[in-house]
């Protein structure tokens, strides 16, 4: 009698055991662990898109909205002094107008020929239109004495003849009286030389004050 031996004792497990042996452990294939592991060239990659990104928008912020600016001289002391550091609003006088008392930074006007100081900051105190002079020591402004708690006891403003500030213009000077280049000596300021606001002041940190 011929015998017959069966190729396996039970095909549903022959079946399973290829299958298991085509995959390995089950539910994990042969690469799974090489495909967790993110390669060297991918950090690489990932990092320098961040910082490229992180670039665009710190040249997008201080070229359209917001740039800090340092302070050289004593002009507008005792509001600021030499090194402090100011964040200047950009977009400001795009959405509103220029106003009396405000801290603006502006490009040096053609007239003043220091050209290592391209940028300064004064405080507006007149507006287009509006007449302006001292007297006695105080500035007027339409015939009216202004109110300047910004100044130190004591300082003097002299030496400004009566004028009007024309039209596109503002009338600048600096906190300082005594030790500052302003609007006495240059002229009303063409608003389209207006580099922004200064809104804050940042540096020192001990001095943080909102403007």
């Amino acid at each position: 009698m011929s015998e017959h031996r069966p190729s396996s004792l039970n095909p549903l497990l022959e079946g399973r055991g290829r299958a298991r042996g085509r995959t390995g452990r089950e539910g994990e294939g042969p690469e799974d662990g090489d495909d967790a592991r993110p390669s060297l060239a991918r950090n690489i990659a990932e990092w320098v898109a961040i910082l490229v990104g992180a670039l665009v928008v710190a040249l997008v912020v201080t070229r359209f909205l917001i740039q800090a600016f340092y302070i050289p001289s004593a002009s507008m002391v005792p509001t600021l002094h030499i090194d402090d550091r100011v964040l200047v609003n950009k977009l400001s006088y795009d959405l509103h107008e220029v106003n009396r008392g405000d801290l603006v930074v502006f490009e040096r006007p053609s007239s003043e020929v220091d050209s290592e100081i391209k940028d300064l900051i004064k405080r507006v105190v007149a507006l287009e239109g509006e007449t302006v002079e001292s007297r006695d020591g105080r500035l007027y402004v339409n015939d009216a004495p202004l109110d300047e708690p910004y100044l130190s006891a004591g300082v003097q403003t002299n030496g400004l003849d009566r004028q009007t500030v024309p039209p596109g213009h503002v009338f600048v000077m600096g906190d300082n009286r005594t030790d500052s280049r302003d609007s006495r000596f240059f002229g009303p300021l063409p608003e389209e030389l207006i580099v922004g606001r200064a809104f804050v002041k940042v540096w020192p940190v001990v001095d943080f004050e909102l403007f």
